[in-house]
């Protein structure tokens, strides 16, 4: 069984792992620039809160438009003079272009309103449309990482591991990924900043990423990593960041993911267990329930994917 990562003492997030839509940090002192990111704003805005902004739209549009129609009393055949319930229910109607018969525009006035909310009617309609296929057609990766990496030996060389899936079970075209290392450091006029190192990989590619990817990083002489401790690590609060990107088979169009593992999630001396099989049928079998299983490392036992 795999062993539980310990929780990380630092409250600070990892941008790595933030979910989608989730923002990377408290921004101070904006330009009024900010007001104007409406766009941005909506497409990252949760699903519920979305439809919320949307009914809210709709239901402040009606509510102007009953405010004008309601101010003539007798301007709406089959409508209660001056009922707001009434003048609110034609908007609806009006802008939803449904037409019942019920009730329909008397005066001159009335008519312009009409006019005027239906091509309302029209820029929302269009605006709804837009923003919902917008946030539909979004690409996203379901690339699933591995809850801890690995350090033991390959071909005689410790070697940082980690393993990624395609949940979807379908190709990912020219798929790449980078490892970096991100750490603390401090110059000697004593200014401290974040600075990150790229970690050379085995393979960095995969022209056709369909199962599981065991990424490998040697640990050898030119490694950032070589010669230090898990002591090490957490004094330079060490991170390694994963970025994986390639083109979605299906919508023809790129996609990206991304991981990173603090020192606590990094086991040492243990390997993965396998989790690739063949069917009776010829289709192999990823099996993500022993995705995220470790095993210590026994020599003789090759790495699996």
């Amino acid at each position: 069984m795999s062993e539980a990562p310990r929780p990380r003492p630092s409250k600070v997030r990892s941008l790595a792992k933030l979910k989608r839509g989730q923002r990377a940090a408290i921004m101070k002192g904006q330009d009024s620039g900010r007001f104007m990111d409406l766009y941005h704003n909506i497409l990252t805005v949760a699903w519920p809160f979305f439809m919320l902004q949307l009914a809210a739209l709709f239901l402040t549009i009606n509510l102007i438009f009953a405010l004008f129609y309601a101010a003539d009393r007798g301007g709406i055949v089959n409508a209660r003079p001056g009922n707001f319930a009434d003048a609110f229910f034609f908007s609806v109607q009006t802008l939803g272009t449904l037409g019942y018969g019920a009730m329909a525009p008397r005066t001159l006035y009335v008519n312009l309103l009409v006019t005027a909310e239906s091509f309302t009617g029209i820029l929302i309609i269009a605006l709804f449309t837009g923003i919902i296929f917008a946030r539909f057609s979004r690409p996203f990766a379901r690339v699933l990482f591995s809850n801890v990496a690995v350090v033991a030996p390959f071909d005689g060389v410790p070697t940082l591991m980690f393993r990624a899936a395609n949940q979807r079970g379908e190709s990912i075209l020219d798929a790449s990924i980078t490892v970096s290392l991100a750490r603390q450091h401090t110059t000697i006029e004593g200014v401290t900043m974040r600075r990150f190192h790229e970690l050379k990989l085995m393979r960095s590619s995969n022209p056709l990423f369909a199962l599981s990817w065991t990424v490998m990083h040697p640990i050898d002489e030119a490694s950032p990593l070589y010669g230090l401790s898990l002591e090490d690590m957490e004094l330079a609060d060490m991170e390694i960041v994963v970025m994986l990107s390639g083109v979605d088979e299906i919508i023809s169009d790129r996609i990206y993911a991304r991981h990173a593992y603090w020192h606590d999630e990094i086991l040492w001396n243990r390997r993965f267990v396998d989790v690739i099989t063949t069917a009776p049928s010829g289709l192999r079998v990823v099996d993500l329930t022993l995705f995220h299983e470790t095993r210590e490392h026994q020599a003789g036992i090759g790495i699996t994917s």
